[in-house]
């Protein structure tokens, strides 16, 4: 009896000390499910192995964190890497003769030329390093070894900025992190749709209220929200403004990545603030206990959580790539490489409206370094599927491409399976992510846009168990949340209804979801990952 005591003392160590490990968010090296860590073991990885990463300046593979890099000041006019037989030459400019989709026409060339000029000369927002960095966590994690969790605002905003708004909306994604970690039982690579995510797609160029037309509202970036003829003006200087607004964004954010504010004990306690409006013995605050259960121990056996270890965390931004003379203005090309990458964010994705083949944005997207993806909705074949991926990732590296699904629960059972099956066959490397925002968009009787929280967890639900179906590694989730108490999507424990959605309905583009709601969006991921990484049940 006593030795089956042990055993089941010894496992229950093992398990801890596993977690342990994960909810540092430093570990790189996934923990195989079946491996045994042994306390002298699992000090000698904490004293050698877990080198911490700070923020925007990520520990990478190997020698190559210790690279220096240097950006050129301006653009040059044509990219020095041979173009390959298949494939067109490209440029940072080469877009300019596709066809470009969503593009605000200016109507003063100088005023265009003056800004983009203005943006040529500026400093590079994120560095070729940084954005190496990324690509080595997402290659891992289309190996089957790490889950991506993208969040952040629908759209930026000149008047919502302030340095309140950028940390909520850190901590919130970081919470999720933390939860979500501990449940896969792998790394969770964090990016914020942040510092840069202004433009958004319409489906009208113009907007018509009371008899009135005026050009549609694109983003701050590219005019204002008010409905009057000098607001809706398309105003390209409004790009060098979203560029010093990004550049404080990411300043705020290095400050919180490595300034303590991230660190573990900080995070769990305010996710018990989550956890205690919820029912007793519920699923959260199992896992919550579990989290408690570890940070202990941890303490007990005199591991210091105060290190950097367990205070700082890499924390990447991302944007759609769809205002091309900005993204080009800030495409520079890295001296010890020779490589492109636009400088404006570390990963930009193509959305739905603007993946065309021989469109601009591909066209642009396909010669930069940076991580890409791609959104996709039921209109995608498999055919196409394949066609967009060997267009943005021509060399299949792995990390390189995300394929960024949104479709609703009943057309994803039915249309990502082929899909998945296509990319399979073609023996491509992609990252799988789930956007189960955007297809669950629908309008209240009194017009207001909201997304109900029980369909984006039905078409999340779809997600992993198509994934499980196929044999493939449902990689990721993206999502529209604000760390603020917001009331723009109904249902969750924060309970909100269509008769509240005016108390605090602030978006300026899209409904988020609030903090409360995104947090227990990640308390249901990770229970969902958590069965899938073979660790018992709740």
């Amino acid at each position: 009896a006593l030795s089956i005591a042990t055993n089941i003392f010894i496992k229950k160590v093992n398990l801890i000390i596993r977690s342990i490990l994960l909810l540092s968010s430093i570990n790189e090296t996934p923990i195989d499910a079946d491996m045994k860590l042994s306390i002298s073991s699992a000090a000698l990885l904490f004293a050698s192995g877990l080198n911490g990463g700070a923020a925007f300046v990520p520990v990478s593979l190997g020698s190559a964190s210790k690279s220096s890099l240097s950006m050129v000041a301006s653009v040059p006019k044509s990219s020095s890497a041979p173009a390959s037989p298949t494939q067109k030459e490209w440029s940072p400019s080469s877009w300019k003769n596709a066809v470009a989709k969503q593009m605000p026409v200016y109507e003063n060339e100088e005023e265009l030329e003056e800004a983009i000029q203005t943006l040529n000369g500026v400093a590079p927002l994120v560095f070729a390093g940084e954005v190496r960095s990324l690509h080595e966590k997402l290659a891992r994690v289309s190996q089957g070894q790490g889950f991506v969790l993208m969040g952040g605002d629908c759209a930026e905003s000149f008047k919502e900025f302030h340095v309140n708004h950028v940390r909520d909306n850190f901590r919130v994604i970081m919470q999720m992190a933390l939860v979500m970690t501990f449940g896969s039982a792998m790394p969770v690579v964090k990016i914020g749709r942040m510092a840069g995510q202004f433009a958004k797609p319409r489906s009208e160029p113009n907007e018509v209220i009371d008899g009135v037309s005026l050009p549609s509202y694109r983003g701050d970036n590219v005019n204002q929200e008010e409905f009057t003829p000098e607001a809706r003006r398309n105003n390209p200087f409004l790009m060098v403004k979203a560029y010093h607004q990004s550049a404080q964004t990411l300043n705020i954010l290095r400050a919180f990545s490595t300034g303590g504010f991230a660190d573990i004990s900080r995070l769990h306690a305010w996710n018990l603030d989550f956890v205690e409006n919820t029912e007793e013995g519920s699923r959260y605050r199992r896992l919550a206990a579990k989290v408690d259960e570890s940070l202990r121990f941890m303490k007990a056996i005199g591991v210091d959580t105060s290190k950097p270890e367990f205070t700082s965390v890499d924390f990447y931004t991302a944007h759609e790539c769809l205002l091309l003379p900005y993204e080009q203005a800030l495409t520079r090309q890295d001296s010890t490489t020779g490589k492109w990458y636009d400088c404006s964010s570390h990963m930009l994705w193509v959305g739905e409206r603007t993946r065309d083949l021989d469109g601009a944005h591909l066209e642009f997207t396909r010669g930069i370094g940076n991580p890409l993806g791609v959104k996709i909705s039921d209109k995608c074949t498999p055919e196409e599927l394949i066609r967009i991926i060997e267009t943005m990732n021509p060399q299949n590296i792995p990390g390189k491409l995300s394929i960024i699904v949104r479709m609703g629960a009943e057309k994803l059972r039915k249309n990502l399976p082929g899909l998945i099956r296509a990319v399979q066959r073609e023996g491509k490397a992609v990252v799988w992510i789930s956007d189960p925002v955007h297809g669950n968009t629908r309008k209240t009787e009194n017009g207001f846009k909201t997304r109900d929280f029980n369909k984006i967890l039905d078409e999340l639900t779809a997600f992993f168990d198509v994934h499980n179906e196929m044999g493939s590694h449902a990689g990721g989730v993206h999502v529209e949340m604000t760390g603020e108490n917001v009331t723009e999507c109904t249902g969750g424990v924060s309970a909100v209804t269509e008769e509240v959605l005016t108390d605090r309905y602030n978006t300026a583009c899209d409904p988020r979801l609030n903090g409360s709601q995104a947090l227990e969006l990640a308390f249901l991921i990770a229970e969902r990952m958590r069965l899938k990484s073979g660790l018992p049940p709740l």
